[in-house]
């Protein structure tokens, strides 16, 4: 109770604070979530490494995949299963922006964006690009969005709301994929 697929500062905290309350078995859930996070984000990552111009196509299918097995599992009653492959398929994300060979825009570290909107904004008020702190608002905005539905859905079909993401990804796959086989 209490932990999340995607923010592991919030499970990091919970774990630490779940360890001093001596309740060792929520802080065992916790660390298995950032473990699981953490496997995604290097399969993703490594699916980037291979160099491909296809490879934000690649990152994207196994990201539709993870989610599809997740909403299975679901429907066949496997709860544990369907959480572990969307907390794999959250760190599998980071990856889509990765710079091969190094770090890239982290799409699930909104504290970095939000840090990044106050600097680029000082830069802007100090001559520097103007609304060169947007994108990384848009991103702040697009999580909050993206929460906000997620929320909705949940509460109206639980754990089967994962279709729509499932299916969502996979069609910005297809669509990533045709632009990186334009020469995009």
């Amino acid at each position: 109770g209490g932990l999340f697929v995607s923010f592991m500062s919030g499970n990091s905290t919970r774990m630490g604070v779940s360890l001093a309350d001596g309740h060792f078995q929520a802080a065992a859930e916790a660390l298995g979530l950032i473990a699981l996070f953490v496997l995604g984000a290097a399969g993703g990552s490594l699916i980037v490494l291979g160099r491909s111009r296809y490879s934000q196509c690649a990152v994207l299918l196994a990201e539709a995949g993870l989610l599809a097995l997740a909403a299975l599992a679901y429907s066949f009653g496997l709860d544990r299963l369907a959480v572990a492959a969307i907390v794999l398929a959250m760190g599998n994300e980071n990856a889509v922006f990765q710079i091969a060979g190094g770090a890239g825009l982290g799409l699930t570290y909104v504290t970095g964006a939000l840090v990044k909107v106050g600097q680029l904004i000082a830069a802007a008020l100090s001559g520097g690009a103007w609304f060169g702190w947007l994108p990384n608002l848009l991103l702040w905005a697009a999580l909050v969005a993206g929460s906000l539905l997620g929320a909705l859905a949940y509460r109206w079909i639980n754990l089967a709301a994962i279709w729509f993401a499932a299916a969502a990804t996979l069609a910005l796959a297809v669509l990533v994929g045709v632009a990186a086989g334009r020469g995009h």
